[in-house]
């Protein structure tokens, strides 16, 4: 982008010169501001009716607010700045605004925000998956109570399989797993009672 060799806070005598028809622009020497022919940069600020057109209230508190956050990310010095402002509210014509921006963005430039690191401690915890084997296992020492204990094997097996798997992967479930081989064990034993019961009454008979 292309800005003026002059700048209109420098003082009143600047030099003139011609575009086209030969009228000056920036401010004359004895300090009666013209109308600014103005290039790209003042596009922001020319309007329908072109930088000769009367600068409305809005107009100046749009090129002040600019100003500011042009100072505020220390592109502009405060004495500097102070008189751009000056000259902001002092402007007649939009294009005289828009030489005091044409050199600034317009508006604040972006920022990232910080990115703030929340501690280990306060973030939530995830809930580990559930091993199917531990599933597995208290359904079937559940089965035992319906089943006459045929399904307790299969419940102790899977019960001690899960465990094994869960202190190595660090699943959940082992509340299944515990259930199921208690259920399982107690049909195991129970079964292991009445066939030493019968073995004792046939060899007492016999």
């Amino acid at each position: 982008m292309t800005h003026p060799s002059w700048q209109p806070w420098q003082g009143d005598g600047v030099p003139q010169s011609s575009q086209g028809s030969g009228a000056p622009t920036g401010w004359q020497k004895n300090g009666v501001p013209q109308p600014w022919q103005g290039g790209p940069a003042s596009q922001g600020w020319a309007g329908q009716g072109g930088p000769s057109m009367l600068a409305s209230h809005a107009d100046r508190e749009r090129a002040v607010d600019v100003l500011r956050a042009g100072y505020g990310e220390g592109r502009l010095e405060q004495p500097e700045f102070e008189k751009r402002v000056s000259r902001a509210y002092a402007a007649r014509t939009v294009g005289e605004l828009a030489l005091l921006v044409a050199d600034l963005p317009q508006g604040p430039v972006p920022h990232a925000a910080p990115v703030t690191l929340v501690p280990q401690t306060f973030l939530p915890v995830p809930r580990p998956r559930t091993n199917g084997k531990a599933v597995g296992s208290a359904v079937c020492g559940v089965l035992c109570l319906v089943s006459f204990g045929f399904t307790a094997i299969p419940a102790v097996v899977l019960g001690h399989a899960a465990r094994s798997e869960m202190a190595r992967t660090g699943e959940g479930g082992d509340g299944f797993a515990l259930l199921g081989l208690v259920l399982g064990w107690l049909s195991v034993a129970g079964w292991a009672v009445l066939l030493t019961l019968a073995v004792v009454a046939g060899a007492a008979s016999g």
